[in-house]
């Protein structure tokens, strides 16, 4: 299978399938010398694990990570880090049902047609439970950036029909309540609607607003490997995103360009921008100021609600889902999208270091 790795310098790659006996991620060409361990990893990892609240899938999973090389006493030591995850609690009789049936919103049938043979046990590669590779070889990706002082803040800015509004400036909230909200008002409605919903066997979508902070400008490239471009296909490769917006997105096609432009203008010795239309990228390439984009993430297509489908044998059936799946996916995609964003960055940081002559002679004066 090609497509499971992303990133020029900084690279990583996952594996594993959901009801395998344990999924991870290699991630390549991170520097020597970062403070790394187990335990800030595992803060990102309990952000995005199931089980945690009465809006996830009931599936308990520890994800517990694991370090088997590229670090040395604290330190990474420039080497491939290897992150390995077990799975502990999969239900694999929960899809034995499955094994010739196509779940509606899943991707059972492109997957048979592409290969001829698909593990329908949750399924497998495709399933959102490889995700936690990424978490892991993103939060390796943040440590990076705390380096430099680069912070990445993702959030739910929308969850169903309510949507937080105004700029988001605090983002303590967002830790502090299980559906990732900013605003406490805005999640004591969601998890009312939540709950009074949650007898309709059905399921919600929202939106992930991410925020990453104090990025030097001229990051990313002019053409085919602009900075938002590549955001882009990190955050779309996530299996429950189905849009991607960066700054007023498609409200700009609703400007006048005397509107969605932002104006220039110097302060203590910087240039900087009085608005953010842009979201914080120009021609591709950071500009200095926030980089600000969003991520539409669908329902989760696994409901216990009839539904019909059909076979391999081309016949047509009705379709209950059972198991465990979450009601609603946003909460637990947002450090998911987080640490995508890292991963982009972190490679963006790695190769702009090559851009000029005057900064390769600094390493090597």
């Amino acid at each position: 299978m090609a497509g499971s790795t992303y990133g020029t310098l900084f690279k990583v790659t996952t594996f594993g399938e959901s009801h395998g006996p344990a999924i991870g991620a290699v991630v390549d060409g991170c520097p020597a010398g970062i403070s790394l361990d187990e335990g800030f990893i595992q803060k990102y990892m309990d952000r995005r694990r199931p089980g945690t609240s009465r809006f996830t899938t009931a599936r308990n999973e520890g994800d517990e990570v694991e370090i088997l090389s590229g670090v040395f006493e604290g330190k990474t030591e420039g080497t491939p880090i290897a992150l390995l995850i077990r799975n502990k609690d999969q239900h694999s009789r929960d899809y034995s049902e499955l094994k010739d049936t196509y779940r509606p919103g899943h991707a059972d049938f492109t997957f048979d047609e592409k290969y001829g043979f698909r593990d329908y046990r949750g399924g497998g590669r495709s399933s959102g439970r490889e995700t936690a590779a990424r978490v892991a070889a993103g939060a390796v990706a943040l440590k990076l950036l705390s380096e430099l002082g680069i912070e990445v803040h993702a959030y739910a800015r929308k969850i169903g029909p309510f949507e937080v509004q105004g700029m988001i400036t605090e983002y303590a909230e967002a830790l502090n309540n299980p559906l990732g909200l900013p605003d406490r008002d805005t999640y004591e409605k969601v998890s009312e609607f939540l709950d009074s919903a949650s007898g309709e066997c059905d399921s919600f979508g929202g939106v992930i607003e991410c925020m990453i902070k104090n990025l030097p400008a001229g990051l990313g490239e002019p053409v085919f490997d602009k900075y938002d471009a590549e955001l882009s296909k990190a955050v779309m490769s996530i299996g429950a995103v189905k849009g991607f917006e960066i700054g007023d997105g498609f409200k700009a096609a609703e400007l006048k360009g005397s509107e969605n432009n932002d104006p220039f203008r110097a302060e203590n010795g910087r240039i900087i921008k009085e608005t953010n239309h842009s979201g914080g990228t120009l021609g591709g390439m950071s500009d200095g100021s926030d980089i600000i984009f969003r991520a539409a993430v669908k329902p989760t297509p696994s409901i216990a609600r009839l539904q019909k489908t059909v076979n391999r044998e081309k016949e047509e059936k009705e379709l209950v889902i059972k198991g465990r799946h979450d009601p609603l996916i946003v909460p637990r995609a947002i450090v998911v999208v987080e640490c995508m964003a890292g991963i982009v960055t972190a490679d963006m940081i790695l190769r702009n270091m090559s851009s000029r002559m005057s900064d390769v002679k600094r390493i090597y004066k």
